[in-house]
């Protein structure tokens, strides 16, 4: 599913937007309703979303501004689709100019609306190489590699989310993907790459064990040297000890 954003500063259109369109069959999910750009932007800041459906006419910032700010942000960038009650060619214009390619006008024609979004669907399957067919079946290889290579990365602090973000997906999406294709969680593939660097570090006689398990992301020892033992079958000392 992707996520989408309904921006409307009025209530009754975005309740109606969001519950009485099928989504769901059309592959998309409404993740959250703003009732302006600025909480739209908000919104965000702290989220992954994939299409933004809005209003141009709102108080605060409207949709030309949301647009323009989103155009101006660095690439991830959501598709927008402009909703309008007003078939003006200034607003076409702008649209244009930020990169807005689909405009529905009020009141709302859902077969219009569900045209667009099969369109804008598969553009998303064609951007990111997921099967149309069947997309929790298929995992593209460079997608794995992206995760695997984040892990290694990131191993101190990574988050499942934080990764999703970077790639442009759905966390509990990305969660599945990674499931179907490793057989393994997000967090077990952290791990693997925790205590790989761990054994790593641990064949430097000189480095202590606490420093060791700080680095990799354990703030207390213990819950380092349990996991430690857990993936290899030994604690941290007996392993320093046996590759000495």
């Amino acid at each position: 599913m992707y996520e989408l954003l309904i921006v409307d500063d009025e209530a009754n259109s975005r309740d109606i937007l969001a519950s009485c369109f099928p989504w769901n069959e059309s592959g998309f999910s409404v993740c959250a309703q703003k009732g302006n750009g600025r909480e739209a932007l908000e919104y965000l800041k702290e989220h992954t979303v994939h299409v933004v459906l809005t209003d141009i006419s709102m108080p605060d910032i409207d949709g030309i501004g949301l647009a323009k700010a989103l155009w101006e942000a660095p690439a991830p960038r959501p598709t927008i689709v402009f909703l309008s009650a007003y078939d003006n060619f200034q607003y076409a214009q702008n649209a244009i100019r930020y990169g807005v390619r689909y405009y529905v006008l009020k009141p709302t024609n859902f077969s219009e609306l569900k045209e667009i979004f099969a369109t804008i669907k598969k553009e998303l399957d064609n951007k990111y190489q997921i099967s149309s067919q069947d997309e929790t079946d298929y995992v593209p290889d460079e997608i794995i590699d992206k995760v695997l290579a984040y892990c290694i990365k990131n191993y101190r602090e990574g988050s499942l989310s934080d990764l999703a973000e970077s790639l442009y997906l759905n966390s509990s999406y990305l969660s599945q993907l990674i499931k179907q294709k490793t057989a393994k969680t997000f967090s077990d593939l952290l791990t693997e790459s925790r205590m790989k660097q761990a054994a790593l570090l641990l064949k430097d006689p000189d480095s202590k064990i606490y420093n060791i398990s700080n680095s990799i992301g354990y703030v207390n020892p213990n819950n380092f040297a349990r996991a430690f033992k857990a993936y290899w079958g030994i604690t941290p000392t007996e392993y320093r000890n046996h590759e000495r």
